[in-house]
């Protein structure tokens, strides 16, 4: 089915075969599943069917236990290796010389060394056409058995949060804090996350990202927490401030604005509206609580199966973003408000998965304010 999808859209775009470099997109369509791709290897398809991946030795088995590709080719590990010239000679037996082929750029696994290698040695040999989110646009709405998965990383995602909140009190180290996370999702059958859990509290509960070295949370204390639970690489993500002691009026503002934030975007969670409109959605509500300055430039992302370095799928939700909602999607919203002069720091994220009504959170946990 999916490779019926994808033959049928390429024929549609005049291409004649595609250089597949994102290992979502290998994962997506043949079950392949590693981290090698942090190395040069490439997943070449036709539009006849035929595929035939270009990879290490250490990733050998790995493709032939975990995919359905029959063609696997390996790059030979050497001094000066050149893994361009070989995919070259491998298209060339696969018959690609002078054929439109459409290739995904915008790649963790494809570095910029290794693009201009590609480029280079392919010019003159066949039209390379830029086509990353061909199938990144094929893996927005999921299939019965993905939301499955989807709906099990939930349940894992509520397992860490529980975890989190029963780790947390004043005196506690973060550490313990997340290792309560993680082991909460790896005990129910979870996955590593395609990104770090961000955690910090006082100050650091003010930033978007992970960062090195813990502390122990004080009497009165903000801890900020975003994590996925994981289940087959399917991430279903949660953000959420805890508040140690007594929640200060800012806190209290800031919840008021999250908490009505996320039910004006849960309103155009719907097919039709477009990711442009959740943003707005987002910014008016913000705004009119006077948090302009507090809140990011987005709101939100696709979801799904995603490797290292991020869970984050395309689209987001910016302003003026196009893309049309549709059922079967799934999305994480985030309502994150930091107020530096305040030193306050206030979260409230969780993810749906969209259908022709109102859309599913894969969480049960309540949205109250937690307070340890």
């Amino acid at each position: 089915m999916r490779m019926a999808r994808l033959r049928k859209t390429m024929d549609a775009l005049g291409l004649d075969g595609m250089l597949l470099f994102q290992q979502e997109s290998m994962y997506w369509l043949t079950g392949y599943d590693t981290f090698g791709f942090c190395f040069f290897q490439c997943l070449y398809v036709s539009t006849d069917g035929r595929m035939a991946l270009l990879t290490r030795s250490a990733d050998l088995r790995q493709a032939q236990h975990t995919s359905i590709i029959e063609d696997i080719r390996v790059w030979t590990d050497a001094a000066g290796a050149q893994p361009a010239a070989q995919l070259k000679d491998m298209l060339e037996n696969l018959g690609a010389r002078g054929k439109r082929l459409g290739i995904e750029t915008k790649s963790y696994g494809l570095t910029h060394f290794n693009g201009k290698a590609v480029d280079a040695t392919l010019d003159g040999f066949c039209i390379l056409l830029e086509a990353t989110e061909l199938i990144d646009t094929l893996r927005l709405v999921k299939s019965p058995a993905e939301l499955k998965y989807v709906r099990k990383a939930g349940e894992l995602g509520d397992a860490a949060l529980k975890a989190a909140i029963k780790a947390t009190r004043a005196g506690a180290d973060e550490g313990a804090v997340l290792a309560a996370q993680q082991a909460a999702i790896f005990a129910g059958g979870g996955d590593y996350p395609a990104n770090e859990f961000i955690i910090g509290s006082a100050r650091d509960a003010l930033l978007c990202r992970y960062k090195a070295g813990r502390r122990k949370l004080s009497r009165r204390d903000q801890l900020t927490l975003e994590f996925a639970g994981v289940y087959r690489h399917y991430h279903a993500a949660f953000m959420r401030t805890l508040i140690i002691g007594k929640p200060s009026d800012t806190h209290k503002r800031m919840a008021v604005a999250c908490e009505e934030a996320l039910e004006a975007v849960e309103s155009k969670l719907r097919p039709g509206h477009t990711a442009g409109e959740v943003f707005a959605a987002h910014a008016k509500v913000m705004d009119g609580h006077d948090m302009a300055e507090h809140r990011l430039n987005a709101c939100g992302y696709s979801l799904g199966a995603k490797f290292t370095p991020s869970w984050m799928d395309y689209p987001m939700f910016y302003a003026g973003n196009p893309q049309v909602l549709g059922a079967g999607m799934v999305f994480f919203t985030h309502m994150i408000l930091m107020n530096s002069d305040a030193g306050a720091a206030y979260s409230l994220g969780r993810t749906y998965i969209l259908t022709e009504g109102k859309p599913q959170p894969v969480s049960k946990y309540p949205l109250d304010v937690i307070v340890r």
